[in-house]
């Protein structure tokens, strides 16, 4: 979505803010929306689960009843994303089948550029939140290849679509869909014109709106936040997500390990959450290439390499990279992107 597709008031945003606080509350969406409120019959016309939506965000956040059901008169339901969501899972590709996929050569290129178009923003970010830039880059180059692909899908028709049709995850994406309402009400934007996956995720960074409400900075300081197509709030966001996730300033996110004897195996963490020590591993025959504290808790786990396992152990930082994504092979393609992003800028 392009910057004139936000709906922006013309006089300040104060003045703004400050009748959005007043009047917003008892009118919702009154005069917000535009085109919303004309009564064509759409897919949830009628459907009494967002007629009991629609009451919920009446009663506890005070949108007008009215103006919301013509929100959802234009909403369409999408069978492409259920079937998407639906598909049955794909075999988990092994670390040397995953790792092409992100880290090639134009990725890097690519991200080497963004980083020198966004240099000041990234430098901003790194100083306000610990974040190194590398790691903001990688992010974004992993989640939309820095914006190329940001999603197609109206971020209202993605939401609706999972929260009323489809049960297995229908409490999870009819609260994405209240942060959704909350967050378009909060920036004044139309929230039928917001694109994004298909499972509602938005802007370079993909967050979810829930995540947009907690995290999203305005980090260029025009009043609004917009993740969609500005780039220094999309790297404060992600900057400020990770702060907020644990990330730690100054300390490495992995560190190799060497193995030897029978009891290996036993020190792998079964999950992402990190369950046993430095010391631990250590009794069952783990050894890190770096000299870490033995009371450190560490997620431990071995990778299929092109040459073979690959032991590694992982710290806080990677445990903060687990939070955007909860897979080790995703925080290491973001950690190891960033490393040849470091490279490849150096190299120039």
């Amino acid at each position: 979505m392009d910057r004139a597709g936000l709906i922006k008031v013309n006089f300040s945003m104060q003045t703004v803010r400050g009748w959005m606080a007043r009047y917003v509350p008892l009118a919702g969406l009154l005069g917000l929306f535009g085109g919303a409120q004309q009564a064509s019959a759409g897919d949830y016309d009628g459907s009494p689960q967002v007629a009991e939506f629609v009451g919920e965000m009446t009663r506890d956040y005070g949108f007008a009843g009215e103006q919301l059901m013509g929100v959802f008169r234009e909403v369409q339901r999408k069978q492409a994303i259920l079937d998407a969501i639906s598909r049955p899972a794909e075999r988990v590709k092994p670390w040397k089948e995953y790792r092409p996929m992100f880290l090639t050569d134009a990725r890097v290129a690519r991200g080497v550029d963004f980083w020198r178009q966004h240099e000041a923003a990234l430098a901003r970010a790194e100083q306000e939140y610990g974040v190194p830039a590398q790691v903001i880059v990688s992010i974004i180059g992993v989640e939309t290849f820095f914006g190329r692909n940001t999603g197609n899908y109206r971020v209202i028709d993605a939401l609706s679509t999972l929260a009323f049709d489809y049960p297995p995850r229908a409490p999870f994406f009819r609260k994405e869909l209240r942060e959704y309402l909350l967050l378009s009400r909060e920036e004044q934007v139309d929230p039928l014109t917001l694109k994004g996956s298909y499972a509602g995720a938005m802007g370079l960074p993909q967050f979810m709106p829930s995540s947009f409400r907690a995290y999203a900075v305005d980090f260029d300081g025009d009043g609004h936040i917009n993740i969609w197509n500005n780039p220094d709030d999309a790297i404060g966001s992600v900057a400020s997500y990770f702060k907020r996730h644990g990330w730690v300033a100054g300390e490495p996110v992995v560190s190799r390990a060497m193995v030897r004897g029978e009891r290996v195996d036993e020190g792998l963490t079964p999950g992402i959450e990190p369950v046993k020590t430095v010391g631990e591993l250590r009794a069952l025959g783990w050894s890190s290439h770096d000299a870490l504290r033995d009371d450190l808790p560490v997620t431990a786990f071995r990778l299929e390499g092109d040459n073979g396992p690959e032991y590694w152990i992982g710290l806080k930082n990677f445990y903060a990279i687990t939070r955007y994504n909860r897979s080790v092979m995703y925080a290491m393609a973001v950690h190891q992107l960033s490393d040849l992003l470091v490279q490849a800028r150096g190299a120039r």
